[in-house]
């Protein structure tokens, strides 16, 4: 596996988890009476500084429809937990306008790459136009001298 699981760790965000979705107004809960419901609700609430014991919650009182999206919102989470610690897998984000990111877009399919590599092209390309615009400023100036 290449993700550790790390059981402290993963139990509190199960219970985060199960928390928010409960804030949500999403049932969590097996039970179909409401009073049995509401106390599974304290119950879980109650285990906040217990992250361990979430599992024998979860085992008793959570939802089976809730279980497959539980465990891919966890392994969501382990995997940025991780991709976290280095900075060349960390994930960055960046605020773009829609028509920059379509320009965008379609630039890196005519050039058959990833976005991001795209986005590297273009910042070197227009780094080598810079350099390339001074070189021949300073031409004509050096020219312009000798002319005089």
């Amino acid at each position: 596996m290449k993700y550790q699981q790390l059981e402290n760790l993963e139990c509190g965000w199960k219970w985060s988890y199960l928390i928010s979705k409960w804030k949500n107004g999403e049932s969590i809960t097996c039970h179909l009476d409401s009073s049995e419901a509401q106390s599974a609700i304290k119950k879980l609430k109650k285990l906040e500084s217990e992250p361990t014991k979430v599992e024998d919650w979860i085992e008793q009182h959570m939802s089976q429809e809730l279980d497959t999206k539980l465990k891919q919102a966890i392994r969501a989470k382990r995997k940025r937990h991780f991709n976290a610690e280095q900075i060349h897998t960390k994930k960055k984000s960046i605020d773009l306008d829609y028509r920059v990111w379509e320009k965008l877009s379609t630039r890196s399919n005519e050039l058959g790459c990833t976005l991001s590599d795209a986005i590297e092209y273009l910042l070197s390309e227009a780094s080598r136009s810079e350099k390339a615009s001074k070189a021949v400023s300073s031409l004509k100036e050096d020219l312009s001298k000798l002319l005089d």
